[in-house]
């Protein structure tokens, strides 16, 4: 399972809308880096941010141990709403 996928798993399992949610890839311009975009809609964003940040630090981290495991790469996960 890629970063990514794994990204895209954890984050299906908190939203009420799997369809609507995107998780992509970005080149980034060092090389020991990843960069994830996370969209998801308007009315699950609280649900993946979380209180005070919590779940999406929990998701950084469940994605960095996993990166770290493999390929050690810094992981940036950036979350947006559309």
């Amino acid at each position: 399972m890629t970063l990514v996928e794994l990204t895209e798993k954890l984050i299906k399992n908190i939203v009420k809308d799997e369809e609507t949610i995107s998780v992509k890839e970005f080149p980034s311009d060092n090389e020991n880096e990843i960069i994830i975009e996370v969209l998801v809609s308007e009315k699950d964003i609280g649900r993946v941010i979380g209180k005070n940040g919590k779940t999406a630090n929990a998701i950084r981290t469940l994605v960095q141990a996993s990166s770290s495991l493999r390929d050690n790469k810094f992981i940036k996960i950036n979350i947006d709403k559309f």
